[in-house]
């Protein structure tokens, strides 16, 4: 797009604060390289087209907007002569893509000062080669930094992530280890007793009939249902005193086994009425055995099933057997990054979900998402640990105006109201040093805002802060995407 030329006047465009400090003949140097144009409402570039000119505005306003999906979103709007847009980065030449990273409009006819890239790239060397040389070191040492910082800081998170799992997979497996080798006791234990019972003076009717109750009691087992503390210390009681009626030797002992696998005097009655008396003590040690060895079997079951469940956790959460892009669950998401975190929340935080589940599947990049989890619950976390009391995380999803919201509620101090504006900025944190980079929320915003086309925003008070993610219903061309790559945005100064 171009204007209507007009005329350059190097006293006018030396008045502008941009250019102030150059001399006459650097200020004719840049009417006769440049040019003034007036530009009637309307756009005077569009992002992402070749950045082929520096534009500085005398007057008029100008709007800058950036595009975020299908829609351009405004981010700044003056009437300030002297701002500037376009190529301000030409002085890098090849070393960056020289394209606008911004759109630009007038609302009024608006006069700029406008210098082909070449000509402002090649003014600046001459002139201020010192500057350049900052300038240069700035952009590409501010990258650098960023691109290293934020690997530390995935590494940090995989490091945190890899040492909560390795606690929740150990509780497990040394329950199922404890386990197996008690399991191999008790078999053990029944094998003799089996011994002694077949070689007592028993009848075979009475030995089918001891084997048929163990297959009941197993069965019974098998399907025993949870009792609470005090109804298992009556129904404990009542089996003793069973026991201890019946001559049983050691009954306080056997007593809790029998009610933990279900068991109660009805089927101890059952089991004297099928056996002799003289055999009543055996057959009762044998079921105890039966009763031992069901209950370990299904703590490995539970323990294998506890680890087979975090397996599936960490895959959920690194999705490394999904495709980057696909229709995806938001509460599977959820669930699996709060398993992987779960062993960093200590006593002090407790997890309330409020879940709306009859909310859509959403288009989406899972395991970026999931990186936006993490650092919003790690966040969370640490603020109530920070705080040194109890605490309540509240993870909620909703509908919200034909988007997807997922919010984080903590109860921690909150985030003061001077530095709310800036959470998002690279490199910034409240935390102390050596315990943040400052990525983790600009990375969450550029993840949100960039990739998925949705927003990220944070409310807070103490005792009640809330960042909310607000994701699209709609599929979005994951081609047209912007990259997450951290990359400073350029802004009319």
């Amino acid at each position: 797009m171009s204007g209507r030329l007009m005329p350059c006047s190097p006293a006018e465009i030396g008045a502008l604060f941009l250019f102030e400090k150059l001399t006459a003949e650097q200020l004719g140097r840049l009417c006769s390289e440049g040019r003034v144009e007036l530009f009637d409402p309307g756009p005077v570039f569009a992002e992402g087209d070749p950045a082929t000119c520096f534009y500085v505005m005398i007057e008029g306003t100008v709007v800058l907007s950036r595009r975020v999906g299908g829609d351009d979103v405004e981010v700044s709007r003056t009437s300030q002569s002297g701002v500037y847009a376009g190529a301000v980065q030409a002085y890098l030449g090849d070393e960056k893509p020289q394209v606008y990273r911004n759109s630009l409009r007038v609302s009024e006819p608006t006069r700029f000062f406008v210098l082909p890239a070449d000509s402002f790239s090649g003014i600046m060397h001459e002139w201020f080669p010192m500057a350049v040389h900052l300038l240069e070191g700035l952009f590409l040492g501010t990258q650098s930094t960023q691109r290293a910082v934020g690997q530390r800081e995935r590494l940090l998170a995989l490091g945190s992530l890899s040492a909560g799992l390795t606690h929740e997979l150990n509780n497990p497996a040394a329950a199922a280890v404890r386990a197996t080798s008690s399991l191999r006791d008790r078999v053990g234990h029944m094998r003799h007793k089996l011994g002694v019972i077949a070689s007592g003076p028993y009848q075979r009717d009475a030995l089918k009939s001891l084997v048929e109750i163990q297959e009941r009691t197993a069965e019974r087992v098998a399907k025993a249902q949870p009792l609470s503390p005090l109804e298992a210390s009556d129904r404990e009681d009542e089996l003793a005193d069973w026991l201890d009626d019946h001559g049983i030797q050691n009954g306080w002992q056997i007593a809790p086994n029998f009610v933990q696998g279900g068991l109660d005097v009805d089927w101890l009655e059952q089991v004297a009425a099928a056996v002799d008396d003289e055999i009543l003590q055996a057959a009762v040690g044998w079921l105890n055995y039966t009763v031992e060895t069901e209950l370990l079997m299904s703590e490995i079951e539970d323990s294998t099933a506890r680890i087979s469940h975090l397996v599936n956790a960490a895959k959920q959460y690194s999705q490394l057997d999904r495709a980057p892009y696909q229709v995806a669950d938001v509460h599977e998401l959820l669930d699996s990054t709060l398993l992987m975190l779960s062993g960093k929340f200590g006593p002090l935080v407790k997890v309330v979900k409020e879940y709306d589940r009859s909310l859509p599947r959403i288009p989406a990049y899972p395991a970026e998402l999931n990186q936006v989890w993490t650092n919003l619950i790690d966040n969370a976390v640490s603020a109530i640990n920070g705080a040194g009391v109890e605490g309540t995380l509240t993870v909620r999803t909703a509908l919200v105006h034909d988007q997807l919201l997922v919010e984080f509620r903590d109860t921690g101090p909150g985030v003061p109201a001077e530095i709310r504006g800036r959470i998002f900025d690279p490199f910034f944190t409240t935390k102390p040093v050596g315990e943040g980079t400052g990525l983790g929320l600009d990375i969450s915003w550029r993840i949100v805002v960039n990739k998925h086309h949705g927003d990220l925003k944070v409310e807070s008070v103490p005792g009640d802060t809330r960042f909310q993610v607000l994701l699209p219903l709609t599929a979005v061309d994951p081609d047209n995407a912007t990259a997450l790559e951290p990359d400073p945005a350029e802004e009319p100064s």
